[in-house]
């Protein structure tokens, strides 16, 4: 009789009985992503009514990033000891205080609470949930199941800003609704996770210090590769949900909410779509055609910026999105399936860990330049900065090619 790590990895019910639970998951999983980016319309009203600048905008946001970061280098591979299923409660329970922040905000301090845990929530979601949604599907849907993963966590993201934008513009109290609608979700998603079968069997006390996400030695070559190509991608999804809106209103010369989610919510629609059309390609062709696809939508967007032109914005974060979304699910894909068992939610973890560092970076980047330059300079700075990494990339993939046996 075998036991073993790889064992207490199962489901403890059979591929039978499985046909809801991996679908239960993934909507839980939009509903904990849909939250952290639900103030991304919404920055400009707190601006006018809190006082700040642009620059803080950059600051917020940042903070969100960093709080995914921290969660995912403390408590990384947290559901590898206790359970998949305790770890998405916590995302929730986070989510919901965050909106809670969010609903009696008075200033920045109560901005900053929010995000934080917004971001406290995204790192312990992003990870857990994306296995979660994989290892409970049923072994002859496992590779559907990873673009279900991945499609939720981006459609997630792209369904706040466009849920925000439209109630902020067309429904009363802007800065109140769209966080009751929030916590209405969260308390169903929180009764659905909890009738999800757990897939860890085997638990133990995970280890009580900082967790560092390590990469087996026989796949860094493969996470190196993966991690370069969602880099370029996660920095454009980073500019469309933080001052994307600012764009909108100082450059372009719009300024509806609705349309400032509309537009942040294209990116994510035209990733989820790059998703659909990467498990056609597959990972070897997905990943350098994200990056080149990725370079045309930098072009658009940049033109756009230098004419003020809203029609080219959009194509470009349509195209972006769309290369985003081909490099990122051929990214997952490639790291899960690679990855062992017994370390998959670690290396997932680490995985997000450098896409949350491609998130905040180049904002604050694009924050301070926006102050030395101006918004619309500091724009076209970022979208060659982003092709020119998408171009490097390209390069290096072609280089592992050619080295790979048999080439």
């Amino acid at each position: 009789m075998e036991s073993g790590r790889m064992d207490s990895r199962r489901s403890d019910v059979d591929d039978g009985e499985r046909g809801w639970p991996f679908l239960a998951a993934a909507y839980a999983f939009v509903v904990t992503m849909c939250g952290t980016t639900l103030p991304t319309p919404l920055y400009s009203l707190y601006q006018r009514e809190f006082g700040f600048s642009s620059f803080m905008v950059t600051v917020i946001f940042a903070v969100y990033a960093a709080g995914v970061i921290v969660a995912l280098l403390l408590l990384g591979s947290v559901s590898d000891f206790v359970g998949r299923r305790p770890v998405m409660l916590a995302a929730l329970v986070l989510s919901g205080l965050s909106a809670v922040c969010f609903l009696l905000a008075q200033g920045l301090p109560e901005l900053f609470a929010g995000r934080t845990l917004s971001g406290l929530s995204a790192g312990l979601a992003t990870g857990t949930a994306t296995v979660t949604v994989i290892e409970l599907a049923p072994e002859h849907r496992r590779r559907g199941a990873t673009l279900l993963a991945t499609g939720a966590n981006l459609g997630g993201l792209g369904l706040g800003p466009l849920l925000a934008g439209v109630l902020a513009q067309y429904a009363p109290a802007p800065l109140k609704l769209v966080f009751v609608v929030d916590l209405v979700l969260v308390a169903v998603s929180a009764a659905v996770v909890l009738a999800l079968p757990e897939t860890v069997r085997k638990r133990s006390r995970p280890p009580l210090r900082p967790q560092r996400l390590r990469v087996p030695k026989e796949m860094r070559s493969t996470f190196a590769a993966a991690a370069m190509a969602g880099f370029a991608g996660f920095a454009t999804l980073g500019l469309f949900t933080s001052v994307s809106p600012t764009f909108l209103s100082e450059v372009e010369g719009e300024s509806n909410l609705a349309v400032a989610g509309a537009v942040a919510f294209s990116v994510f629609a035209a990733s989820v779509a790059g998703q659909v059309l990467g498990r056609r390609l597959g990972p070897g062709r997905s990943l350098p055609g994200g990056c080149a696809v990725l370079v045309a939508g930098m072009a658009a967007i940049a033109v756009s910026l230098a004419i003020a032109s809203l029609e080219l914005l959009v194509l470009g974060a349509v195209i972006a999105g769309t290369g985003q979304g081909l490099s990122f699910h051929a990214a997952v894909r490639v790291v899960t399936e690679s990855s062992p068992a017994d370390h998959r939610a670690e290396v997932t973890s680490a995985l997000f860990v450098l896409m949350y560092l491609a998130i905040s970076i180049p904002v604050i980047g694009v924050g301070a330049l926006t102050v030395a330059v101006g918004l619309r300079s500091a724009g076209l700075i970022f979208t060659g900065c982003v092709a020119l990494l998408a171009v490097a990339t390209l390069l290096r993939l072609r280089a592992l090619s050619a080295e790979a046996p048999g080439r």
